[in-house]
C-alpha cells in the first residue's frame, strides 16, 4: 500500500533516497528492489519513475534484467554534489560574481580547504 506522504515528499528528496539505496547495496538493483529497500511504501512505478530519470540525468546506469533494469549509480555521493555544484553554476551566466559570493560564504576552515586544493596540495 502506498503512502500518499512519500508520494508528495519533493522529487529531490525521493532521488536522494533512491541514491542513498543505491550506494547502499553496491550492486546493481531493480526498481522493486529500491522499492523494499526504501521500506517507506513507494509504489514501484514511483520508484521506477525516479530511477528513469535519474538514468536521463546520467546520474545512474542501467542493465537488462528480465523483463527490466537493474540500476547503479554512476558517481559516488561526492561526485554527484560536485555534478549540482558545477549544474548550479552553469546557470547564471555571471560566473565571477557567483564564485566571489560562493567563496565569501566559505567558513574559515572551507576557506583553507579550498585554497591549498587549489595549490595542488589536497
Amino acid at each position: 500500500m502506498t503512502d500518499a506522504k512519500d508520494e508528495r515528499r519533493p522529487a529531490g528528496e525521493l532521488e536522494a533516497a533512491v541514491m542513498a539505496a543505491l550506494w547502499a547495496a553496491g550492486v546493481p538493483l531493480t526498481a522493486g528492489q529500491v522499492q523494499t529497500e526504501l521500506g517507506s511504501g513507494l509504489a514501484r512505478t514511483t520508484v521506477t519513475t525516479i530511477l528513469t530519470r535519474l538514468h536521463e540525468k546520467g546520474v545512474v546506469d542501467r542493465e537488462r534484467q528480465g523483463r527490466g533494469y537493474a540500476y547503479f549509480p554512476i558517481q559516488d555521493a561526492q561526485g554527484l554534489t560536485a555534478r549540482r555544484m558545477h549544474t548550479e553554476l552553469d546557470r547564471d551566466i555571471d560566473r565571477e560574481t557567483v564564485l566571489a559570493r560562493f567563496v565569501a560564504q566559505l567558513s574559515p576552515d572551507d576557506e583553507q580547504l579550498l585554497r591549498r586544493l587549489l595549490e595542488g596540495d589536497g
